[in-house]
């Protein structure tokens, strides 16, 4: 299935990206465009102005997508969508040290390379973030 999203992707997309290919659609294939009007017509737009996997009621894109997806009932998601909100949104609605420092990392990949090199790059990040707070939640502490 094509998913598709604004050009020049940064936390929430590339974490959007990730949670579809990881969880939702193992065979997602990524448009990027300048312009929604540029949105193929086979393709589910997310991460944009006025689509339903986008921001609403002070969610990023990350969160929707969880919730649309039925997969709120993951501890390790969960964590990993604070980190993204906090990120990407700077509101303070969640406890998440380890934002400023994943959206540098982010920011920096992706001055590296085009959108889809981006995604390459970022895929083991988050694949390290999830298997990390996996493990906090199955140990009930930090894991070593």
């Amino acid at each position: 299935m094509k998913w598709a999203t604004r050009a020049g992707i940064h936390i929430d997309r590339a974490a959007c990206a990730w949670l579809i290919r990881r969880f939702v659609d193992p065979e997602a294939e990524f448009v990027f465009v300048t312009d929604p009007a540029e949105v193929p017509t086979d393709a589910t737009p997310f991460d944009m102005r006025g689509v339903e996997l986008g921001h609403h009621h002070g969610d990023c894109s990350f969160e929707t997508i969880l919730r649309r997806h039925d997969l709120t009932t993951d501890p390790a998601l969960n964590r990993i969508a604070e980190i993204v909100h906090e990120a990407d949104l700077d509101d303070e609605r969640f406890d998440a040290p380890e934002a400023p420092g994943l959206d540098v990392v982010l920011r920096g990949l992706s001055m590296t390379g085009d959108d889809d090199h981006t995604l390459t790059v970022t895929k083991p990040l988050f694949d390290g973030l999830y298997e990390y707070y996996r493990r906090a939640t199955l140990l009930g502490r930090e894991p070593a």
